[in-house]
């Protein structure tokens, strides 16, 4: 069978993105999309993403992991998924789509960016090494010097199967101030990915709301550095930790669309 498919990135958080309105898409299984993932054996990718109708919006966005299986919210996948559906011309400078977490809106903006709002922030635990909070995915933040040097995969690997986390673990992120209050660097090793990936949307945005309350700080909006490029989150703290008007904004790219045969 022959299935059409475009590749998009944000900010170098890849996706193969697939129009499923109009087709079964039950062949996608666990093996097939991990294979499709696979960057040396299929067309690669840190997820696979599968544009549907939905029930409570027009269009619903269904995630999986590379390694096959369904996620949490994606957000670098949710600005793709706007800019793919903005492609597919089924919507205009406004989004809005179910994720697996509810109801998202997105905005295309006049430069092309993409922001996306996220789920509301209620709790932010402190541990003794850092803060887990749940942004869409369930993040763990950790603040650290020479980022650069970091031993990401390392480090994440050993942190992200940790008990404490639960049977689904955790995506870790590892976070360094920058030259500005409003400037952080983050590197994220994503579950499911199993390996750190160049940006991950929900994790900035955990690194975001971290650096608000580890530095007691009144800064609302902060700038991102990731491996693949700049993002932007914002957000609005209310009391006892809870965050709402969560954004993330940045490019959301094509790079290009194709066919490949794939056994049913």
């Amino acid at each position: 069978m022959i299935v059409h498919f475009s590749k998009y990135h944000g900010t170098g958080n890849d996706f193969i993105m697939i129009d499923g309105r109009d087709q079964d898409t039950s062949q996608f299984n666990t093996n097939l999309i991990h294979r499709l993932c696979d960057r040396r054996f299929g067309i690669g990718g840190d997820g696979l993403i599968i544009l549907a109708n939905g029930d409570q919006a027009d269009l619903k966005m269904h995630y999986y992991n590379a390694d096959g299986n369904e996620g949490t919210m994606c957000g670098n996948g949710g600005r793709c998924f706007t800019a793919f559906a903005n492609q597919l011309e089924l919507s205009g400078a406004k989004t809005q789509f179910e994720g697996i977490d509810g109801l998202h809106m997105s905005t295309l903006l006049p430069n092309g960016h993409i922001r996306l709002k996220l789920k509301d922030v209620y709790n932010i635990k402190e541990m003794n090494d850092g803060y887990l909070l749940d942004t869409g995915s369930p993040h763990f933040v950790k603040f650290v010097t020479r980022l650069d040097q970091l031993d990401v995969t390392g480090e994440g690997q050993e942190v992200r199967h940790q008990q404490r986390f639960g049977e689904g673990g955790v995506n870790v992120n590892f976070v360094e101030q920058g030259t500005s209050p409003d400037q952080i660097y983050v590197r994220t090793f994503e579950r499911g990915v199993e390996a750190e990936t160049y940006s991950c949307g929900t994790g900035v945005s955990a690194a975001a709301i971290c650096s608000y309350h580890h530095h007691k700080s009144d800064i609302s909006t902060y700038h991102i550095h990731t491996k693949g490029g700049k993002l932007k989150v914002s957000f609005m703290p209310l009391e006892n930790g809870h965050f709402t008007e969560v954004y993330l904004t940045g490019p959301a790219t094509k790079v290009y669309e194709g066919s490949i045969e794939i056994d049913r």
